[in-house]
């Protein structure tokens, strides 16, 4: 069942966050699926400007549908991650989204707030829900790429004139976190006292907290031993997120650590299997060690078991 995250969030505020998980294909979508059913959680699909454009946007949406029919258990809000305004209202327009993100935070201040106010205008007149962002987390993934001296944490105070003056349903923050496999060196660190005082100002309201892979450290060392050259690969400590949720997030978005998982099977696979040419082996592997991997992470969230209360509250 597609819902919106505002109905993911109503549940979830102060109790747990909800994953919000990247996929670009099919065998990331059925992991996903079985993952967040293994472990009773509901979860977030997010599709990347990326995602949409590696093959034709029409191709995950479709997989998407199907695998809501496949997996009738299953509630989730399908989400466009770090859109501009041009693709934000594509997504708004195409019937499909339930929730949608502009990203104009390398914007100046009032024409952040301008972006948003449009997206979230259109958005808000069919019923779909918009996710902004205050503040610019370091690091690259995908078109994002910002440098560590570019990186602003937001600012509480902006953040409640942010969401006053623009009317989004969410707000991502830079707290520390950062995208991409390298997001901390020795000095860098979550500030929960940043988000303790945007929570103060915003009492209530759903935050997000973006680049929070936690890149598992076993995962790069068998990646390597595979033949891949991940050196200084570092993430968000899992035991953090319930610290967060606590503080407001509702949302945590995982990317990297997915990307690692694939990487790591499909390297050993063909590392001890030489002769083999055939891609579905090493997908039925990645399906089931993505579903585990899945389950695992909403442990940490806070999100595993939550399916049967979210359903009753929903109906």
């Amino acid at each position: 069942m597609i819902v919106t995250t505002k109905k993911l969030f109503e549940a979830a505020y102060g109790k747990y966050a909800i994953g919000a998980y990247n996929i670009n294909n099919l065998e990331q979508c059925m992991g996903l699926f079985r993952g967040n059913l293994d472990s009773q959680a509901p979860f977030i699909i997010q599709i990347s400007r990326g995602a949409r454009s590696y093959t034709n946007k029409l191709m995950l949406e479709g997989i998407i549908r199907t695998a809501d029919e496949v997996f009738p258990d299953a509630i989730f809000a399908v989400h466009l991650d770090h859109g501009d305004e041009e693709t934000a209202l594509d997504c708004v327009n195409s019937g499909f989204y339930s929730s949608v993100m502009i990203d104009a935070s390398h914007a100046p201040f009032d024409e952040n707030i301008a972006i948003t106010k449009r997206v979230v205008d259109a958005a808000h007149a069919k019923g779909i829900v918009v996710e902004a962002e205050l503040g610019q987390l370091g690091g690259v993934e995908e078109h994002v790429s910002v440098s560590e001296a570019d990186a602003k944490l937001t600012d509480p105070n902006e953040a409640k004139e942010f969401v006053e003056r623009t009317g989004c349903d969410s707000l991502a923050c830079a707290i520390g976190t950062s995208h991409g496999a390298f997001k901390f060196s020795g000095s860098q660190g979550l500030h929960f006292d940043v988000l303790a005082d945007i929570q103060k100002n915003l009492p209530g309201f759903p935050l997000v907290m973006h680049g929070s892979s936690s890149v598992p450290q076993e995962e790069v060392a068998r990646i390597n031993a595979a033949g891949g050259e991940l050196k200084g690969a570092k993430g968000v400590d899992a035991n953090q997120f319930k610290r967060a949720a606590e503080l407001g997030v509702t949302k945590i978005n995982i990317d990297t650590d997915g990307r690692l998982v694939w990487t790591r099977v499909h390297r050993e696979f063909f590392r001890d299997h030489p002769e083999q040419f055939d891609l579905r082996p090493p997908g039925k592997i990645f399906m089931a060690e993505y579903a585990k991997f899945i389950a695992s992470k909403n442990v940490k969230l806070g999100s595993a078991g939550q399916l049967e209360a979210l359903r009753k509250l929903i109906g």
